[in-house]
């Protein structure tokens, strides 16, 4: 029997998918090979591969062991939703699109109401969020040029942000290929924002990734002053340097473990980003594949991790400088402990409240960022 148009792609990119790959990644790698799929097509093969993905230990439930894809999904589109919450067959964990070590976890941290609310966020769409990138525009200019085009409004807590109703091709509007804005949950926006470099300043983002946080705190530097952006990612700096180049920053150099320079700048930042490897769990509606991948073994794997790459990042900063810590995660072993780590055993001292954000539907993702200052001798 010859599926239907959608099904046949959503057969098709699970078949090829491997659970190791970022499902946004691969999902817009098989959009751009098939450009002959319609925008309404596309959007209704995105939405129904990421709720698979969230609702994947339901999934994994109610299917027959073995079932083939084409069974999965046909099982999916008939799951009664009006009935999941409360079908008392079905195990909670299941219930919530999580797994038992995720629930059990949310609920010893945070208690079972706030666990359920947490799991219930990570099965919702995340909002479109963007930043209007201030080196070439405001906000409310961008705002103006998009008027009656799309519907957007400035974001709640972000100064420099815009939240859209609904998903738009941004990257193909000749505002982004200006560099005029940039991609960024309001949440990551607040995250940058505790980078309260100033123009003349040095600021080394150590674990850089393409350089979405150096990003938003760049325009206030005016291009005075210095930006290290460091990676283990060769492919992760590359994107960085065209990325901030279509952004016009200018006052920035791009640094592998390696690289001769790396050494000279310790302790000569007056601030240092450590956004380091964490769980994911404040974004699991971003990257739902991550959910089925934490355990107690990784998480503990990643706690040790993240306090090596603060102790390396520290020493970087100038005695009366600051360090931001930031995650990704809502478990307070990659957050409030590790605060309280780095204060006992670095000496440190915590400059100020930490941001803690929680995923909501409809609201921002979940984020933590602690910022630090480094004695003087």
């Amino acid at each position: 029997m010859k599926l239907p148009f959608c099904d046949h792609h959503i057969i098709t990119f699970l078949a090829r998918h491997s659970p190791d790959e970022p499902l946004d990644y691969a999902l817009s790698a098989y959009l751009r090979a098939n450009k002959s799929i319609g925008a309404h097509d596309r959007r209704k093969i995105g939405e129904t591969l990421f709720s698979i993905a969230r609702w994947k230990s339901l999934l994994d439930h109610v299917c027959r062991e073995g079932a083939s894809l084409t069974e999965r999904l046909t099982t999916f589109y008939r799951i009664d939703w009006a009935r999941v919450g409360t079908d008392p067959s079905i195990p909670e964990p299941c219930r919530l699109g999580s797994t038992p070590f995720l629930f059990d976890k949310l609920c010893l941290s945070y208690g079972e109401q706030k666990a359920r609310q947490l799991c219930l966020a990570s099965l919702t769409p995340a909002p479109i969020s963007i930043r209007a990138n201030t080196l070439k525009i405001s906000r409310e200019e961008l705002l103006e040029k998009w008027k009656g085009i799309f519907d957007a409004s400035p974001s709640r807590h972000s100064s420099h942000g815009i939240t859209l109703s609904k998903r738009e091709p941004l990257f193909a509007l000749p505002e982004f290929k200006e560099g005029f804005f940039e991609v960024q949950d309001e949440g990551s926006q607040l995250v940058a924002a505790k980078i309260q470099v100033k123009p003349g300043e040095h600021v080394l983002d150590y674990c850089s990734g393409s350089g979405g946080k150096t990003l938003a705190f760049a325009p206030a530097m005016g291009g005075k002053g210095q930006i290290y952006l460091h990676d283990v990612r060769p492919s992760a700096l590359l994107q960085a340097r065209q990325r901030l180049k279509r952004a016009g920053v200018q006052n920035a150099q791009f640094l592998l473990p390696e690289h001769p320079k790396l050494p000279q700048l310790r302790g000569k930042m007056h601030w240092v980003l450590a956004d380091v490897p964490c769980s994911g769990s404040g974004t699991f509606r971003r990257n739902p594949e991550m959910k089925w991948k934490i355990d107690a073994p990784l998480l503990e794997r990643l706690t040790q991790e993240q306090r090596d790459i603060f102790a390396e990042a520290l020493r970087y900063v100038r005695p009366g400088g600051k360090i931001v810590y930031a995650t990704c995660s809502i478990f307070p072993e990659e957050n409030g402990k590790q605060a309280a780590f780095f204060q006992k055993e670095h000496g440190l001292v915590l400059d100020e409240e930490p941001l803690s954000i929680f995923p909501t539907e409809g609201g921002m993702d979940g984020f933590y960022a602690a910022v630090f200052r480094k004695l003087e001798n």
